[in-house]
């Protein structure tokens, strides 16, 4: 506080106010007293009072010391400057001289100055207030001196005031800069701090700090690397470490749920007691959210309740300029003065609102970094019964479309206890205004808000939609992931009518959904028209005297317009709430499912027993409640020792391997495994990166011990042909490798883990024979390099069983023998007649290993590459990453959407539809200004004895006015919502189409996490958002324009201000929206990772706890959450910094019109003033609207965007051929001819099929052997046209398939597939999606394919449900479905791709007699591992890179002692 004026100072006797002084006066003054006590006193006591809080405060908030800078150099010496000069100026404070050293502000400044260095606060908040307050009150005494200065008197006393008043503004310049970090807080490693950090308050207030980022995203599009690095309290890591504690205090651990509740409690009271369990669990949930995110939010609410108190406040300043204005005598600066106070209540009620909701905004995404923190953890202990109750698509969209309800709840929760209060102030000041009539206003509001009540209770039924959707997402997952099965057999219209009729449920739940929010919108909208009609109604119709002035009507129209506000969140906030507990229940499910893995006794020490594995009378199920799949089990496995489990298909080997990870639900016994434990599943699990990361998994890379691995699993001679070597990218799912390679690849990771304990679940099936016997050699067996580890190996191979140290056989779940191989023969039981029935098997399949080293894994899908060959100078310049890159990474456009997407999107919708919108917008916004202004016109209407005239027909006009809008605010909303689900519906289709009609090159170089991304959350955009932007967009543009129109017919001075305002709210809007709109591409972009990760991770998470690498994919987990978060955030950000700019260009036009109001009184009539003033007081919350609006409308039209990119990717030839229809029992012999047939994977690769020509005659049986990778599969590749021809041509019957439609060609042909896939919902679905065949002919096959007992013996029968690809059924058993589906369609041209790998000998012998049975009228075409199963075939091709080196009947290619000689003698064949 810096003096006074240059009065003495006064006396005990003065005069602290006088009104005649201050208020009734053309030259208002404060009287001296006032200004020597209050003026002086209150940012004093402000210090002194707030002082010991703050301080108290920055005890618990030290970020380390802040060493001395010139920012802190310069406040202490500006305020010891301020102390010395006040102390000579003779400053008074309330009778006390301000040189007394322990009352003077300045000295306790300096204080907390200091203490603020020490405690490294760098901008501080508490300081910035006083210097602001103490700077204020000095106005009036400067007003003072300046006035004085004429005077001449006391020169050095005014001079010393003014110093003081100089230094007193630069401590308030000073404060609104930041301090220098403090050395504990300097990034280390941070590449771009977040500015936040480094912002001053005033920064922070007025979202300043952000103006860097929108300037660089102005000059050129944002790129990822632009984006600011996450502050710590916003990471991952930070927040889930917060909440887990918080969760640990309250007795909860996230991972392990409550235990199961007593089998003894009856059925009804369990149900009652787990529902009760549910709900409260949602609850803890959201209360430990609550107590971590709390005070924060708590900050939030604190600034949303001071900007309701502006709010309010602001129609009560409206009620005294319209005085002003009606009183002629008032002097001019008192409306000055109102106009003033306007739009600084206009500015600050923004402030304070924006500072909420970038509150709630930090912390609904905190809440969504922390749900989607626990959903992952728990996707990591969930078990195999769990995940088939939640499939991937389900927890895709749990984390995508739900997470963000939570989010929404955060934002709108408030409104649930505020908003009732809101409601109650408003119509208290209505009464004030109106008396009784007010009431009529609460009738109203009481009648809105059941039907708005109902209408949402309405949409809440309807919320189906959301379960059509989850339908629709988790069909489309199972899609891309079967999605090469689907081209073999021709399924993508069958699955293509399943999509769509779950979304056409879908969209008919949208459109009832549309039409009532329509009828709430309507309501919503007209509601300020039903209050004012209700009210102003009923006051001018009870009593004639009864008079509707200008303060009346246009304060009442302003408290009305603020009613609106709390009467729309308030549905929405309790709707937000219901949701936000729903969801939490199910969130809660899912968290908290009892089905987890359970983590047996794990133990380091081993005991003298020297037993690595050991289960006591163990009983195992898959699920709680299910039949149990392992019975009386008792397995000791010593250490060191490798033990064989066999048997039949089904008969619970994989399960034992499951009960020992500790992966079924054990019913009874005890499990231990000691030591650490690898895993090699019998599906292979690959991750989409490099072969070389796949192997190494996380572990330090170790080259000699690599290498030896890599020579061990026959992987190090291939490495070479890779396109980059062992830096090769493999494809998700291992796309772009074969059965073989995958499995070969999962057996090097598990070897180079260098474990106690080793169990594989069949690694031998899917590979040559050599390679088998080469990895039992060199890996499993007695000799290889795990010989000192524990190994357990499922295994249908009899041929190794002499060399294993113990062997289990089990039969439907149970152990029935046990014991070494001889010991098992000489007992003469089970085990010895199967031996016996299949020793020719046992004999033929026994491979002597010559030491021929392998040349298998040649890149399947990359094509073959001649070491010998030469490349090309930019192959030999290429990086070895760039060479084995596959996988597209999903980038963000740059720059503007084009206009081409907004014609595209309009051209959906149709003119038809189009210019009646534009038209009823027109129309809804005319009949607005008509029944505002009708208004304006009553207000005006003269007063003749105390009533106005025709008070019945000017509320019949405004009614009708009011109800025309009404009726129009209707249409409109129907209009868009129907024309945006007429776009969202074509757009949809579209895009399935698109994806549907792309070949297989396509799904291997994009992840489907991209693809699931944009069926889930960019079509979701389409139906919802972008019609919600277009109705927001051209509502508020036509108001806009109803406001100009308004207030420049009050002033035409008015366009002057507006021109401007105008030109700068246009450069405004074209810096944010080219910032936001590349902003919410990187953010789209960023979130496909995610999806792609918590897949990854659903499908490996058997394997990724038997390694127990967990902590390593949490990290990568929250690496992706957090880089999507990066983007995010800075997204939200910049809408509250447009808001603030925005928002003060508006209150800039309340300025104008109050001004222009204020001097143009003579000629302005009070309606006319009002109407102008109380119209701009909305500019502030349209201007922000429309860009808002307009910049969602662009962000989500990049969804538009991003789904027609799929229709520019290549795409599949016809599927069906129109000119020339085949005829209907083609192929009728089954004739197969390649004419010099070449095949390439890839433009600029070597050819993977050289000149093939061959003929396949009628009922012709082939077998075609070769190496891995020597071209067998590409063969069948070319013929159902995976791959098109290079060169070439392949025929059937005759007729070139080339001109055959793809769906014609594909279903005529059937193959047996390596990968057997089988997709959710019943068997009988997976084995006949058309419902072609009737249940007799299904049985038939099942029957057949030897599982009709199978079949036969589960609950539902055919209709059994089958989980997420088939995992409630075995390998084995799902190849057998695959047998059934090809015994069903019994075409002529039959393809086996090694497709009975996965089954025991005795099961293979059954189907290949099954196969020469059934098909003995086909041709068949095999690709065999096992040479017996195709020796007495009428033909075999040897295949070699690409060549068929030999060809003829087995007899005579042994007798020539060529390359199919040799391998008959590796296979002990001959």
């Amino acid at each position: 506080p810096s003096g006074t004026s240059n009065c003495p100072p006064p006396s005990s006797f003065c005069v602290f106010q006088d009104w005649n002084l201050t208020w009734y006066t053309p030259h208002p003054d404060l009287t001296q007293c006032f200004q020597h006590t209050v003026l002086v006193w209150l940012p004093c006591l402000y210090l002194w009072l707030g002082a010991p809080f703050y301080l108290v405060y920055r005890r618990f908030r030290d970020h380390g010391r802040i060493s001395v800078s010139a920012l802190c150099g310069a406040k202490t010496v500006s305020q010891k400057g301020n102390d010395k000069t006040a102390s000579s100026a003779g400053t008074v404070f309330a009778n006390v001289h301000v040189s007394d050293p322990l009352l003077c502000p300045q000295v306790l400044a300096v204080c907390i100055v200091h203490v603020e260095r020490m405690k490294g606060c760098r901008s501080s908040a508490f300081l910035f207030l006083f210097w602001a307050l103490a700077f204020v009150c000095s106005l009036v005494p400067l007003r003072g001196h300046v006035q004085a200065i004429a005077e001449q008197v006391d020169a050095p006393r005014f001079l010393a005031f003014f110093t003081c008043f100089s230094l007193q503004l630069a401590q308030l310049v000073l404060s609104c800069f930041a301090d220098q970090r403090p050395a504990t807080l300097r990034p280390a490693c941070v590449k771009n701090p977040c500015p936040v950090e480094d912002a001053s308050f005033l920064s922070k207030i007025l979202f300043w700090w952000f103006s860097g980022l929108v300037t660089q995203g102005f000059r050129s599009p944002l790129k990822a690397e632009d984006l600011w690095s996450l502050r710590e309290e916003d990471t991952s890591e930070k927040i889930i470490r917060d909440l887990v504690r918080e969760w640990t205090t309250r007795g909860v651990n996230p991972q392990h749920p409550p235990r199961a509740l007593s089998y003894r409690i009856t059925e009804q009271t369990q149900l009652l007691l787990k529902l009760r369990q549910e709900q409260g669990s949602g609850l803890l949930l959201l209360r430990t959210l609550a107590k971590t995110f709390g005070p924060c939010f708590l900050t939030g609410t604190l600034c949303l309740i001071v900007q309701d108190a502006f709010m309010f406040s602001i129609p009560q300043v409206l009620s005294l300029l319209l005085g002003f204005v009606r009183d002629e005598d008032a002097p001019l600066w008192k409306g000055h003065l109102f106009a003033v106070t306007l739009f600084l209540l206009s500015c600050l009620q923004s402030l304070f609102n924006h500072q909420y909701m970038y509150t709630c905004f930090t912390v609904g995404m905190r809440v969504k970094t922390a749900i989607m923190g626990l959903i992952y953890r728990k996707t990591l202990i969930i078990n195999s019964a769990a995940r088939r109750a939640c499939t991937v698509g389900e927890i895709v969209n749990l984390v995508s479309a739900d997470t963000q309800k939570l989010m929404d709840f955060v934002v709108y929760f408030n409104a649930v206890w505020l908003a009732p209060i809101e409601i109650g102030l408003c119509l208290f000041f209505l009464w004030q205004r109106l008396g009784p009539s007010a009431l009529a206003g609460i009738a109203t509001v009481i009648l809105i808000f059941p039907l708005n009540g109902l209408i949402a209770k309405m949409r809440s039924k309807l919320q189906v939609q959301m379960k059509y959707m989850d339908g629709r997402i988790k069909l489309m997952n199972e899609i891309l992931n079967g999605i090469k099965i689907l081209k073999f057999y021709a399924w993508e219209k069958a699955f293509q009518e399943k999509v769509l009729a779950y979304r056409e449920e879908e969209l008919k739940a949208l459109k009832k959904s549309q039409i009532l929010y329509s009828i709430s919108i309507a309501s919503f909208n007209s509601s300020t028209f039903l209050i004012a009609f209700a009210m102003f109604g009923v006051y001018v119709l009870t009593d004639e005297k009864n008079v509707l002035d200008a303060q009346k009507v246009f304060v009442s129209m302003a408290l009305i317009n603020i009613l609106k506000t709390p009467l729309s969140q308030l549905p929405f906030a309790m709707s937000s709430t219901m949701q936000c507990s729903r969801w939490c229940i199910v969130s809660v499910l899912y968290c908290y499912n009892n089905d987890v893995y359970r983590c047996f006794q794990h133990t380091f020490a081993f005991p003298l027993d020297g037993t690595s594995v050991v289960i006591k009378n163990g009983t195992f199920s898959w699920s709680r409640d299910g039949p149990p799949c392992l019975k009386r089990v008792n397995v000791e496995v010593p250490h060191g020792s490798v033990v064989a489990v066999v048997g039949h298909v089904g008969s619970g080997k994989s399960s034992l391997l499951s009960a020992m990870l500790g992966e079924t639900e054990k019913r009874s016994g005890h499990v231990t495994v000691k030591g650490s434990v690898a895993y090699v599943p019998q599906q292979a699990w690959i991750q989409n990166t490099t072969l070389r990361e796949n192997i190494v998994f996380g572990q330090e890379r170790r080259e000699s011990w690599y290498h030896r691995v890599l020579e061990a699993c026959a992987l190090l001679p291939d490495l070479d042909v890779l396109p980059g070597g062992d830096a090769t990218e493999i494809g998700e799912k291992g796309l772009n490798l074969s059965g073989g390679q995958k499995q070969r690849v999962s057996l090097a990771r598990a070897v180079y883990r260098t474990a106690d304990v080793y169990l594989l679940d069949d690694p031998l099936s899917a590979v040559d024979p050599h390679v088998g016997q080469h990895i039992f050699h060199k890996v499993i067996g007695p000799k290889g390099i795990l010989r000192d580890k524990t190994r357990v190996l499922v295994t249908h191979a009899l041929s190794f069983l002499p060399q294993v140290d113990l062997i289990l056989v089990m039969v439907d779940g149970e152990i029935t023998e046990t014991g070494s191989y001889a010991e098992l023969l000489g007992r003469q039981g089970a085990f010895a007649d199967f031996v016996k029935t299949f020793a020719g098997n046992e004999r033929r399949e026994s491979i002597t290993f010559r030491g021929e080293r392998s040349r298998s894994l040649l890149q399947k899908k990359e094509g073959q590459k001649k070491r010998s060959s030469p490349q090309s100078d930019s192959e030999q310049n290429q990086d070895p990453e760039e060479l084995g890159k596959l996988t597209e990474a999903d980038e963000a456009r740059t720059g503007r959407v084009k206009l081409d997407m907004y014609v595209e999107y309009f051209r959906t919708i149709g003119p038809a539809l189009i210019v009646p919108i534009i038209f009823l917008y027109a129309f809804q916004q005319a009949a607005s200004l008509g029944y505002n202004y009708w208004l304006r016109l009553w207000a005006d209407d003269p007063v003749v004895n105390g009533t106005q005239t025709d008070a019945d027909a000017k509320l019949a006009v405004f009614c009708a006015l009011g109800f025309a809008q009404g009726s129009a605010i209707f249409g409109t909303t129907v209009a868009i919502s129907l024309g945006g689900i007429m776009a969202s519906r074509h757009l949809h289709l579209d895009l399935l189409n698109n994806v549907l009609r792309s070949p297989m090159q396509f799904f291997e170089r994009t992840p489907s996490g991209n693809l699931l991304n944009c069926f889930s959350k960019e079509v979701d955009a389409i139906d919802c958002m972008i019609p919600e932007g277009f109705k927001m967009m051209l509502g508020y543009v036509f108001k806009m324009l109803e406001v100009a129109t308004i207030v420049l017919m009050a002033s035409p001075l008015a366009g002057f201000v507006i021109l401007p305002l105008t030109l700068f709210y246009t450069f405004i809007q074209s810096f944010y929206v080219a910032t936001s709109c590349q902003l919410r591409r990187l953010e789209s972009v960023s979130r496909s990772p995610i999806y792609t990760h918590f897949n990854e991770t659903v499908q490996g998470a058997s394997v990724i706890r038997a390694f127990r690498v967990q902590p390593r994919f949490i990290l990568q987990a929250n690496s992706r959450v957090d880089h999507n978060q990066t983007a995010y955030f800075p997204r939200f950000v910049a809408t509250r910094w447009l808001a603030v700019n925005l928002e003060f260009l508006g209150n800039v036009l309340v300025l104008a019109a109050a001004i222009f109001s204020v001097t143009g009184r003579a000629t302005l009539s009070p309606g006319i003033v009002g109407l102008a003033v109380s119209h701009s007081l909305q500019v502030t919350g349209i201007l922000s609207w429309i860009v808002r609006a307009w910049t969602d409308v662009e962000n989500n039209i990049v969804s538009v965007e991003r789904v027609k990119e799929y229709s520019e990717t290549p795409k599949e030839a016809a599927w069906t051929t129109e000119n020339r229809p085949l005829p209907s029992a083609w192929p009728q012999t089954g004739t197969i001819e390649f004419q010099e047939y070449g095949l390439q994977y890839r433009k600029g690769l070597d050819w993977a099929l050289k000149e093939i020509t061959l003929s396949v005659q009628e009922r012709e049986k082939v077998g075609i052997v070769g190496r891995t990778g020597a071209g067998k599969s590409s063969l069948a590749l070319g013929i159902f046209r995976i791959l098109e021809a290079a060169k070439g041509k392949i025929s059937i019957d005759g007729i070139d398939i080339a001109e055959v439609g793809l769906q014609d060609l594909r279903s005529r042909v059937t193959i047996i597939p390596q990968d057997p896939v089988l997709f959710s919902g019943s068997l009988r679905m997976s084995l006949d999606p058309f419902d072609s065949y009737s249940d007799e002919e299904v049985w038939r096959a099942l029957e057949l394919a030897h599982l009709k007992s199978f079949v036969s013996g589960l609950p539902d029968k055919l209709q059994h449900e089958c989980s997420e690809g088939g995992e409630n059924l075995s390998l084995g058993q799902r190849q057998l479905v695959c047998l059934a589906r090809a015994l069903l369609r019994k075409t002529k041209v039959l393809v086996l791709d090694e497709a009975t790998a996965a089954v025991d000998l005795e099961t293979d012998n059954l189907i290949q007699s099954t196969i020469r049975t059934q098909f003995e009228e086909c041709t068949v075409l095999t690709i065999a591992h096992r040479l017996n199963t195709i020796m007495d075939y009428t033909r075999v091709i040897v295949m070699d890179r690409g060549y068929i080196t030999e060809m003829d009947s087995p007899g005579n290619l042994i007798t020539k002692r060529g390359h199919f000689y040799r391998m008959c003698v590796e296979a002990g064949l001959v």
